[in-house]
């Protein structure tokens, strides 16, 4: 490794370290296969990294430095990641004998541990990676940024006065910053996608059902999926073979791969049609400059390398009242029943009947108030709502013919931090502030469609600006070949943030 001697007896000297964590984690595994370099040295090389970075960005809240070294000196499941270094998300997915505190801070004050290991915990553990610890995220991933009042701002490596975007943006910035080369996620509304933007990452929402949320049943009426923040596709691919598939008793299952996903990278993707669209979902919010030249100049690049891209896509999405009566409103009424569901459940878990409003956010409060409003009857009627919405969407796959949409992951740059927070006399300022970023995401949480971030943009100062692929129900495959021909043909590798290792 560039001439420098990896040895546990002398330590791993800076700058050995730093080119083993600025590998994906594919090549990280091929290094423990190849035997050049041992699982404990990968770990050590990436707790290094957490114990020079996370004072400054805040990413990891939760560590497990010790319990990962004797995994790593052990036997470790011979899977494709044997030996590679990875956190997960507080939010998403249980460790057994972990804390799980959701962002909340009274789960925090109570000190809740996880009892059990999710199927994406154990599938994980498998694959063969070593868990360093969890990340942060905002209280149970309600806010597109990731700055709870149990645990504070984590900082977006690429401008620290900036956030990192939520609800996964804990994981985002422990990628981005090159802690680790993978991390866990979860998207209801755009917590994968948004801060893959942020931070220059790849983060695909897979399709509804393709990774089984057991052993719990669904989440947010299915708006949840769970995931994976990466650097790189080939990384996205191959980690999506280790957590696809379902589970005894899933509500939903995916249609089947027809083969490993890892094999999509580098296929040839065909000539496709592509539908491009720019402006916000119901004029809800103006497009900026950067987000709109990040989506056009992707566009020119599709159509450079073969493919065609109109400037059209679905009714639901292209704009109109349509959009605001058919999801915003009914998606409200699904996410705020869940947000009191949330106390009540997580409250018994800490021994009350409910969470009281000490013990949250005074946004979290409100949404939860708003939800015990919302009867039975309103929330199936919301519910049979979105899955109206979500047929007449996916026509313009499946019977118009198109292949992919293109637009921006989000009309917006990575804001700074601190415009979030409630005010005296609005405890909802900021979930108010956060429609306006998610309104390109959100739809495919309620399609349940697969969609993906990829970094094809940035700002004049190198503040990253995604774009987004959205595919039909079931295209993960489409998506991960397009999304390979994009990367080879503008790679990002070597794009580095001013704070990493």
């Amino acid at each position: 490794m560039g001439g420098h001697t990896l040895t546990l007896e002398e330590g791993i000297p800076f700058p050995a370290m730093s080119e083993l964590t600025s590998l994906d984690a594919t090549a990280q595994a091929e290094l423990v296969r190849s035997g050049e370099v041992a699982p404990i040295e990968l770990v050590d090389a990436s707790i290094a990294a957490i114990e020079k970075l996370n004072p400054e960005l805040n990413a990891v809240i939760h560590e497990r430095f010790d319990a990962a070294r004797a995994d790593a000196a052990g036997t470790l499941p011979d899977g494709p990641f044997r030996g590679v270094p990875f956190v997960h998300k507080d939010h998403d997915g249980a460790n057994a004998g972990m804390p799980q505190h959701h962002g909340c801070k009274g789960l925090k004050a109570a000190s809740l541990m996880g009892d059990h290991d999710s199927n994406q915990t154990r599938r994980f553990r498998e694959a063969g990676f070593v868990n360093l610890g969890r990340t942060n995220c905002p209280e149970f991933g309600l806010q597109p940024t990731t700055e709870p009042e149990a645990y504070g701002p984590t900082r977006n490596p690429w401008d620290v006065t900036r956030s990192t975007g939520g609800s996964s943006g804990g994981s985002a910035a422990a990628v981005a910053s090159r802690m680790v080369a993978m991390a866990s996620a979860g998207d209801g509304g755009g917590s994968i996608r948004w801060p893959a933007s942020a931070c220059g990452l790849v983060g695909l929402k897979t399709t509804r059902g393709r990774i089984s949320l057991a052993p719990e049943g669904e989440w947010w009426g299915g708006l949840v999926v769970h995931g994976f923040l990466a650097r790189s596709v080939r990384d996205t691919a191959a980690i999506l073979d280790v957590a696809a598939g379902p589970e005894t008793g899933d509500p939903y299952r995916a249609p089947a791969a027809a083969r490993s996903y890892r094999e999509e990278v580098g296929a040839a993707p065909g000539k496709l049609r592509i539908g491009m669209v720019v402006d916000s979902p119901g004029g809800l919010a103006e497009t900026t400059p950067e987000s709109r030249a990040a989506a056009e100049s992707t566009a020119a690049l599709l159509e450079s390398l073969g493919h065609t891209v109109e400037l059209t896509g679905p009714s639901g999405i292209g704009g109109g009242p349509e959009f605001v009566e058919g999801l915003l409103g009914n998606f409200t009424n699904v996410f705020n029943a869940f947000v009191d569901l949330d106390l009540t459940l997580w409250g018994k878990a800490i021994g009350k009947p409910r969470l009281e409003e000490s013990d949250v956010e005074p946004g979290t409060w409100a949404l939860a108030e708003s939800g015990r409003l919302v009867s039975a009857a309103t929330y199936y009627e919301s519910l049979e709502a979105l899955r109206t919405f979500s047929r007449e969407m996916q026509s313009w796959w499946d019977v118009d013919g198109w292949d992919i949409l293109l637009t921006p992951t989000s009309p917006e740059v990575p804001p700074t931090l601190g415009q979030f927070a409630p005010t005296p006399d609005n405890p909802l300022a900021g979930l108010f502030r956060s429609t306006s970023i998610v309104l390109f995401l959100a739809p495919f949480n309620v399609t349940g469609q697969p969609a993906i971030s990829l970094p094809m943009h940035a700002t004049d100062d190198g503040v990253p600006i995604g774009v987004q692929l959205v595919g039909g129900f079931g295209r993960e495959d489409v998506l991960l070949r397009v999304a390979a021909q994009l990367e080879e043909a503008r790679p990002w590798a070597d794009r580095t943030p001013p704070v990493s290792a």
